[in-house]
């Protein structure tokens, strides 16, 4: 099947026009002008090493933990999504800051929001070094949360987004759909089921716990990526397995891709969603891949938990699961 075929439910019949967004990040861009940016945060030279910024948020994942009442994980997703943008650079997080937009003062879910940033800044090692809280009525319905992380590197310990043909592709597995997604992924599992109702295949959970699941935090495999010298690394976030594309223009051959887990068929299932719009999305089931040489990819099997998945290749595009992906525009 390929990128263009389109059935069932999509991201932008739910809400979200994955094109016109990438068309308005472009603008800004353009409008800016010209500054140093790797493909993750942007970066400030300081001679000798690189200031790299990330900021992200949560998205509609604070919809789920609203009607959940659960907000004790979403700090971890902040932290996640920024902390590990700069980790696919290479470069070292050391401090955040988080936004917190309400539409009235609430000191319970205040409190839930930041024990979880508590518990991914430990994860993390990373300083949280305050924050704003922004109480607005007239803008916000319920609450936002985002956040920015700053971190260091030397110049020449930043992994330089070039993969390479005959590299390697070690992808690391997921906890879950992290949070990318969730605007497609609500709408699909709404639409036959209930939040409170007991996960399909784990009935000791429901489906908004599953959903709720935090982010992974790569920070961990800094190190090992280090050493295993690898030549790019991809966070599999938001435009899903098209984010291949930012290592290069290859061909990315997924083969042997790590297991999706049953979240993911639970959205394809209740949404009709086409197994090419899952791609184009949703991580299924790995947060990060690296390109590396197969001396890098030993270090890498040896030290974490990644496996080989696939390799690079001339060409251009990403084949995984029978499916052809565009990564054009990425």
């Amino acid at each position: 099947m390929t990128d263009t075929e389109e059935e069932g439910l999509t991201y932008a019949a739910a809400g979200v026009d994955r094109a016109a967004s990438e068309a308005a990040t472009s603008t800004i861009a353009r409008v800016l002008g010209d500054f140093d940016t790797a493909q993750y945060a942007g970066l400030l030279d300081l001679g000798d090493r690189y200031l790299a910024l990330a900021t992200d948020g949560v998205g509609t994942k604070l919809l789920v933990a609203h009607a959940m009442g659960r907000y004790d994980t979403i700090g971890i997703d902040c932290m996640a999504m920024n902390v590990n943008d700069l980790v696919a650079i290479g470069i070292e997080p050391l401090a955040f800051v988080d936004y917190l937009a309400m539409d009235e003062a609430d000191e319970s879910l205040s409190e839930a929001l930041a024990k979880g940033l508590v518990r991914a800044a430990e994860c993390a090692e990373v300083a949280i070094l305050g924050g704003e809280l922004a109480i607005l009525p007239e803008i916000v319905t319920g609450f936002d949360l985002a956040g920015a992380c700053v971190g260091m590197a030397p110049k020449d310990q930043l992994f330089d987004g070039g993969a390479q043909p005959g590299n390697l592709l070690v992808g690391f597995p997921s906890s879950g759909i992290h949070s990318n997604g969730l605007t497609l992924a609500r709408t699909a599992v709404t639409s036959e089921f209930e939040y409170t109702d007991p996960f399909p295949t784990e009935a000791e959970q429901t489906i908004g716990d599953v959903l709720l699941e935090p982010t992974r935090i790569y920070t961990d495999l800094l190190e090992p990526l280090r050493a295993a010298e690898v030549n790019a690394v991809a966070h599999i976030t938001g435009g899903g397995w098209r984010n291949l594309g930012r290592l290069g223009t290859h061909a990315y051959v997924v083969d042997d891709p790590l297991p999706a887990q049953p979240v993911f068929d639970l959205i394809e299932d209740t949404g009709g969603i086409s197994p090419t719009e899952m791609h184009r999305t949703f991580n299924m089931g790995t947060g990060m891949v690296a390109a590396v040489d197969v001396s890098g990819a030993d270090i890498l099997l040896d030290r974490t938990d990644g496996q080989i998945i696939g390799h690079v290749t001339d060409g251009s595009g990403v084949t995984i699961r029978g499916l052809d992906l565009d990564t054009t525009g990425i």
